[in-house]
């Protein structure tokens, strides 16, 4: 295995770590903070997003590993993409994995973070956070692949 990709299974685990222990700190250690911004309270998410899909509550782990086995085999039958993609693709995976592992664990997704100043925001998590920060790699990467493409032709 080359130093690469030890550096993304490195950062994988750690990431991981930090957010399955912050999960378990608020489940079970009774973290939370209440602040003039900013709230970090427990609560469970049951659907996806915004908490769509809650009736689905039963089945979305099940249905978030076919799409992550189906994902898994896309990449692997297009290598190109993870070279492309590869730190993107790391938070995408930590992200998610984190999520469906709560579902197995706790029955739900574990948020935590509550902003509720000028306006209620939903609730979310550290996984969240880093599923939002592979989406914008991968629309900034796209951005700046396809303006090279454009000035090589």
């Amino acid at each position: 295995m080359n130093n690469l990709k030890i550096k993304y299974l490195s950062i994988f685990v750690v990431l991981f770590i930090i957010d399955q222990y912050i999960k378990y700190a608020f489940v079970y250690l009774n973290w939370g903070y209440d602040g003039p911004v900013i709230s970090l309270v427990l609560a469970y998410n049951y659907g996806v997003a915004f908490s769509m899909f809650e009736f689905l509550a039963q089945y979305l782990k099940y249905i978030q590993l076919l799409i992550l086995g189906a994902g898994s085999i896309y990449l692997y039958l297009n290598q190109d993409i993870i070279r492309k993609y590869a730190p993107a693709i790391m938070l995408l995976y930590v992200g998610g994995l984190s999520n469906i592992l709560d579902r197995f664990t706790y029955g739900a997704v574990v948020d935590y973070v509550y902003w509720h100043y000028k306006f209620d925001f939903a609730i979310f998590n550290m996984s969240d956070v880093l599923i939002d920060l592979a989406i914008v790699i991968i629309l900034y990467l796209q951005y700046k692949y396809s303006k090279e493409e454009k000035k090589s032709q």
